[in-house]
């Protein structure tokens, strides 16, 4: 390792860099631990006397801040009991916005593997167990082929464009959207692409719309940029669009499986949901994260597929058909926002990891990605229907499951009187993880109810939470 120690003059040599080492320990910036580099090579890099660091050294020793250990160098002992420097606190100009940040109740992070309980229905995530390593292996290989033939600059913004010829060829195929490379924008993840859009529409106090209950980390991310959002109720044909505000700068959607309920938004809706934003200038952000995994009734094509005015943003991601550490979405852009959002991403972090672009784009062009939803789609359509019995029978007297036909999550209301917060703190002690309905409303809803995910937790693990969950509610 390298030091940062500054000689100063030819005085006291040995005194300078005792100090400047005593104080590194003492503030913390060397760890307990820390190997100290061999006095021959520091002597080296500082142009002293081997012997003037090997004094500093023995005196550091000798005052239990170093330890030597026999062939294999110098430490920080663990013992010198170093403390890191605390700064002073201040008054900052900015302290009520860094308020504003501090207070929010984000409810977003997943476990850690030491937190992960066996019997999880955590939304919003897929089992590893599932993730084709071997292929995607040899699509990373590939990427760094590519790489090595670069230049070594900043690529574009919008992504690679091989990577962008093969998500539109694999979104015209599998959900109908009618784009070219041209139109799409790769993105580290949906959550981006929702606030590359947002960041280019919204004014502080512009109102925005988007269906309630929904999805939670959309709305705090609108809220924070400014914009009051608006939530529209939702019934049994998604989104109610006569309630949608006439000023209304964007409407944020999940049309083809709502987040959190799961119906789809019916043709008539549709419709008049283009209609509505056409009218009133606003653009329509699509949200088609899961709906790849369709189990029931005729397949629907996006919303975007519709559109026949450029009103509609659509966002996709591979978060949930490959791994959400991946960090991979898209989004496909109305000529309208299309220059703007390019440059606000531009700005905010240039683009997305080559690395990962070039490899999926291989991932998608040798048909595996293809594949690979198929197998998953077996295995999940499994799942849905062993959790849809399960609570059509023995666990009936408690919920009741919405009806939905897509993705990997369901939502259930209850049935009966229930301390649903209070349930689910019960269900965890016990190792299960289940989830409230309340998060995804703006205000208190009117019925309870719970959320359950089956991309990660594995298929044998199902039953034995499931009666788990039946035990305690007997208990109630």
């Amino acid at each position: 390792m390298e030091l940062h120690i500054v000689i100063k003059g030819r005085k006291d040599l040995a005194k300078q860099l005792y100090d400047q080492l005593r104080d590194s320990i003492q503030s913390g910036r060397l760890a307990a631990g820390v190997q100290l580099p061999p006095s021959r090579l520091l002597a080296a890099q500082l142009g002293l006397s081997r012997k003037t660091i090997s004094d500093a050294y023995s005196r550091l020793t000798y005052e239990n801040f170093l330890i030597g250990k026999i062939g294999s160098g110098t430490f920080v002992n663990s013992l010198s009991n170093a403390q890191p420097d605390q700064q002073q606190a201040c008054d900052l100009a900015s302290a009520g916005t860094l308020e504003k940040w501090q207070s929010l109740d984000l409810g977003l992070r997943h476990p850690t593997p030491e937190e992960t309980r066996r019997g999880d229905f955590i939304g919003g995530a897929i089992s590893r167990n599932h993730f084709p390593n071997e292929e995607w292996r040899r699509c990373i290989q590939y990427a760094l082929r590519q790489m090595a033939k670069a230049p070594g600059l900043y690529s574009q913004p919008q992504g690679l464009e091989i990577l962008r010829k093969a998500i539109a060829g694999h979104i015209a195929f599998a959900r109908g959207v009618r784009c070219v490379a041209d139109d799409v924008i790769v993105c580290n993840g949906a959550q981006q692409a929702l606030d590359l859009i947002s960041r280019v529409l919204t004014e502080p106090g512009c109102r925005v719309a988007m269906e309630e209950p929904g999805y939670r980390p959309a709305r705090l991310l609108f809220s924070a940029q400014g914009a009051t959002v608006v939530g529209v109720p939702v019934d049994e044909h998604g989104m109610q669009v006569d309630a949608i505000p006439e000023d209304a700068r964007f409407i944020y959607v999940t049309p083809s499986h709502q987040m959190p309920l799961g119906m789809p938004m019916s043709m008539a809706r549709r419709q008049a949901l283009l209609d509505k934003a056409r009218r009133i200038g606003a653009i329509i952000i699509e949200d088609d994260y899961d709906s790849e995994f369709r189990y029931e009734g005729q397949p629907t094509d996006s919303l975007q597929s519709m559109d026949r005015h450029g009103v509609v943003a659509y966002v996709g991601t591979f978060s949930k058909t490959l791994l959400p550490e991946l960090r991979l979405g898209y989004a496909v852009l109305p000529a309208a926002i299309h220059a703007a959002v390019i440059k606000a991403r531009q700005l905010t972090d240039w683009h997305t990891s080559t690395l990962a672009q070039w490899a999926l784009a291989k991932f998608i062009e040798d048909g595996l990605l293809q594949k690979h939803i198929r197998r998953c789609h077996g295995i999940y359509a499994g799942r849905r229907e062993h959790i849809l019995a399960r609570f059509a029978s023995d666990l009936s007297p408690w919920f009741e499951a919405i009806p939905a036909t897509a993705g990997f999550h369901m939502a259930l209301w209850c049935k009966v009187p229930m301390d649903i917060g209070s349930f689910i703190q019960q269900a965890r002690q016990h190792e299960v993880g289940i989830y409230s309905l309340a998060p995804y409303y703006q205000s208190p809803p009117g019925r309870a109810g719970i959320y359950l995910g089956f991309g990660a937790i594995e298929t044998l693990d199902i039953d034995p939470a499931l009666d788990r969950l039946r035990d305690l509610l007997l208990t109630l």
